[in-house]
């Protein structure tokens, strides 16, 4: 099955990853950017077919460009969110553009008659408000966006999903929708502009960091992520669907050790001491990136990914792969220096 999809936010990590692969599947692929003039740029590091491949100026935060963007479009994969390095100075930099693009998104896509629209959401709209007493995770659970530990971004994925899923069930008709929702997405690069989720590795391999904090997150490869977007856009029977797109969630001592082993003497600077709690506890005082994930220290979030190896038939690689492919490409491209 190949037709003509649109794929949203066509400079991201994400989104350039799930290109490739429908390009090499036979589909012919719209995607937007926010400024044509990056059009050039992006297409170089996509390294596509050309010509199956159209970019449109579209922004989350204005009505112009969808429709022309998903004009013909059968399929669409709607990925652009916002996923910032920093904390942002109100919520709602980002709860705005992630709710209101993915409800703009969806309204120009029942406009186009698309049949199918496949959301990437994120582990953030499963697994935060629950309490220290729940540690395995499925697709039926929910965070709360009023709990203290959901913080900008998670209330912005969580309030994004559920408005989309409000949205199709009062106005959607028969389009079908289904949501992938990502733990945290490492894997290879294919330039030096990389993902702000790519960022703890950096961190760790330049040893920007004073010892290794106690928390840790689930880890999926950005291929495996693309390689489900891909079964959600085509297998039958989505409709209302959700997928948790996760591998097993680790420490950072967890990872640390993977690159340490893995990379030997260019892992030199990898810190090895744990820090204790309250030494975070002090940062976060001065520091809001910090501050905002201290309700992640000593939380395990473990997920039970039965649904998707069962209804997608999909599994995903070992996490060692997927980190170290990171970090030699990241040295390999020059972002880290080691």
């Amino acid at each position: 099955m190949a037709g003509k999809v649109f794929v949203s936010g066509g400079s991201g990590y994400i989104a350039g990853f799930l290109i490739r692969q429908l390009i090499v599947e036979g589909w012919t692929v719209h995607t937007s950017i926010r400024d044509l003039a990056r059009e050039s740029a992006v297409r170089a590091s996509l390294t596509v077919d050309d010509s199956r491949l159209k970019f449109f100026a579209a922004d989350l935060m204005s009505d112009a460009g969808w429709a022309e963007a998903m004009s013909g479009c059968s399929h669409v994969a709607h990925v652009a969110s916002p996923l910032p390095s920093n904390a942002p100075k109100s919520d709602d930099e980002l709860i705005v553009p992630a709710r209101d693009g993915a409800l703009r998104a969806l309204k120009a896509a029942k406009a186009a008659g698309v049949k199918r629209f496949v959301m990437t959401s994120s582990m953030a709209a499963i697994a935060y408000g629950h309490g220290r007493g729940k540690s395995v995770f499925t697709e039926a659970d929910w965070t709360d966006p009023t709990s203290p530990d959901a913080y900008a971004y998670v209330r912005s994925k969580t309030i994004a999903e559920r408005a989309a899923r409000d949205w199709v069930a009062a106005e959607g008709g028969d389009m079908e929708f289904v949501t992938v929702n990502p733990a945290l997405v490492l894997g290879p690069l294919q330039s030096g502009d990389f993902s702000t989720s790519l960022e703890a590795i950096k961190k760790l391999l330049e040893g920007s960091m004073p010892g290794l904090p106690n928390f840790g997150f689930g880890i999926v490869d950005v291929r495996d992520v693309a390689d489900m977007h891909v079964r959600c856009l085509t297998m039958p029977g989505m409709a209302g669907e959700r997928f948790i797109c996760s591998g097993p969630f680790l420490m950072m001592a967890d990872v640390a050790a993977i690159l340490r082993q893995g990379l030997g003497q260019e892992g030199r600077k990898i810190p090895k001491r744990k820090l204790p709690d309250w030494v975070m506890r002090l940062v976060g005082r001065f520091d809001p990136v910090v501050r905002q994930v201290l309700g992640e220290l000593g939380n395990v979030r473990d997920t039970d990914i039965s649904h998707a190896r069962t209804k997608l038939g999909w599994n995903p690689r070992p996490p060692e792969e997927s980190i170290l492919d990171t970090a030699r490409d990241m040295i390999r491209l020059g972002i880290v220096k080691v």
